[in-house]
């Protein structure tokens, strides 16, 4: 389905509604043994979760446990080199720092958020799925805080790319359980912590890590990243006067993306851009673009307890996927991204491999700030369209994660 271009920069209505529906995605497609869980945890999220002292309590921890505000830094010199010879135009691009969070990424504003809602709940043990390791780090971080045990399901073939992140996960006392079916990757993982979950329901707290998966997972998660997007905004105003012209992230599951994006969304001047990991390029179909479009792209599909868009065959089937990033090698992507792609407010575009590489670098050299290789995409788009930017634009791209986790990646394929 192609997103209605008419009602671009239509603010969108407050969602999901009390099904869990983001227009025509989203909802809870699960086992009967789950659904009386989801039930439970949608309304200890609603009564709990959202109260005053929840709330401040989970900022509390995050002010001074994980760090944050996190700043907003302008990128001098990769602002100069987007705006040409002599940096005539310029745009003022600032990052938003989610790398400078304890353990390295955003994921720990909803792992602090999760746990602490288990624990609301008299669970004891938690659950999660990871790719790119840094969920699985957060998770376990958190469960070492508040004296949980803790099991992370991570596909082999991620385990090898991330092995670093899985010695921090077994290092905080959590169990790492390798995942050898299908393509070893972060579907599969959450194939398996679905599993674990449907068996061990009554004394766990599954800790999704994006906004996937049946309601009330792509709401909550959401709202525990929103704070990225508030603080973004205050900061904005404060060093420019003014809201940004763009704004841009990457788009594995969706929840840095979201977190930024979604206090923006009643700005309708202001721009959005998601950028998906296009591989090694549409045509080979070996990418994770869920919205390229044509036959190389996704269509909407039932995936992992939600209706959304999905990379799959002409009989349903799940496609095989890949980027050099394992935080975006994900066939499907949660359902609010469906919505707000269908109604144009969000604009979702791809980049390859090969170009978030030469972002990873041109980053590091330029600012001296090592990005995720999920996070270099954002920046390979900025840099592939810097033609596009209006003279003098305010741009924010969010650094979800700080690039430790993929040096090794970077220099295996640096030296080819």
């Amino acid at each position: 389905m192609k997103p209605r271009r008419n009602a671009a920069r239509r603010p969108a209505p407050p969602l999901p509604d009390r099904a869990g529906y983001f227009g025509a995605y989203g909802g809870r497609f699960v086992p009967e043994t789950l659904m009386r869980a989801l039930e439970e945890l949608e309304a200890a999220y609603r009564s709990v979760g959202r109260s005053a002292a929840f709330r401040s309590r989970h900022s509390k921890i995050l002010r001074e446990y994980a760090g944050r505000p996190t700043p907003l830094t302008l990128a001098e010199r990769l602002s100069k080199r987007l705006g040409g010879a002599g940096g005539a135009g310029a745009p003022r691009v600032y990052l938003k720092r989610e790398d400078l969070l304890h353990t390295g990424a955003h994921k720990i504003n909803n792992t602090i958020g999760q746990a602490l809602l288990a624990r609301e709940m008299g669970k004891r043990r938690v659950i999660a799925e990871t790719g790119a390791g840094q969920h699985g780090v957060a998770t376990a971080t958190a469960a070492a805080l508040f004296g949980m045990r803790c099991t992370i399901y991570m596909g082999t073939e991620d385990m090898r790319r991330q092995a670093l992140n899985v010695f921090r996960m077994r290092t905080l006392g959590a169990e790492v359980i390798g995942v050898d079916a299908g393509s070893r990757t972060l579907k599969d993982a959450i194939n398996e912590a679905m599993r674990d979950w449907v068996t061990n329901v009554r004394d766990t707290f599954y800790i999704l890590g994006s906004v996937l998966g049946p309601h009330p997972y792509p709401m909550m998660v959401r709202d525990f990243h929103r704070v990225i997007g508030r603080e973004a905004k205050r900061q904005v105003l404060a060093a420019e006067g003014r809201l940004p012209d763009l704004l841009v992230a990457c788009v594995g599951g969706g929840s840095n993306s979201i977190g930024l994006f979604h206090e923006f969304l009643p700005n309708a001047r202001v721009r959005m851009v998601g950028v998906e990991a296009g591989g090694r390029g549409i045509a080979t179909g070996e990418h994770a673009a869920r919205f390229a479009g044509g036959r190389g792209g996704g269509r909407a599909g039932v995936f992992q307890g939600t209706r959304s868009f999905v990379l799959q065959d002409d009989d349903g089937q799940i496609r095989t996927t890949h980027s050099i990033s394992a935080g975006l090698d994900y066939p499907g992507i949660g359902p609010e991204h469906s919505y707000l792609r269908e109604i144009g407010r969000i604009e979702y575009a791809h980049v390859t491999d090969d170009e978030a590489l030469r972002a990873f670098t041109l980053l590091s050299t330029l600012e001296g700030i090592m990005p995720a290789l999920e996070s270099a995409h954002a920046v390979a788009w900025l840099v592939k369209n810097r033609r596009r930017l209006r003279r003098g634009a305010v741009v924010i791209v969010n650094l979800s994660g700080r690039g430790d986790k993929d040096v090794q990646t970077v220099s295996e394929l640096l030296t080819r």
